[in-house]
């Protein structure tokens, strides 16, 4: 059990950064922004490094990037 809990900590994250306004873009679009948890411009937030994550990402990069 406690390798578990060791192995939860070591997991990468990427903070991204949300530069551009969804004002005319796709619904889908503005979802994805939402479902990353953002809600201002220039937030940046912290999320677990994933694949999903990164896809959801590689749809919108016009709007997000990825802050090192």
């Amino acid at each position: 059990m406690a390798k578990e809990t060791k192995k939860a900590k070591e997991t990468k994250k990427i903070k991204i950064q949300w530069y551009r306004s969804a004002i005319a873009t796709p619904e889908n679009h503005k979802v994805i922004v939402r479902s990353l948890g953002l809600t201002r411009l220039n937030q940046v937030v912290e999320r677990p490094d994933t694949p999903a994550i990164r896809g959801m990402v590689a749809k919108i990069p016009h709007l997000l990037r990825i802050v090192e």
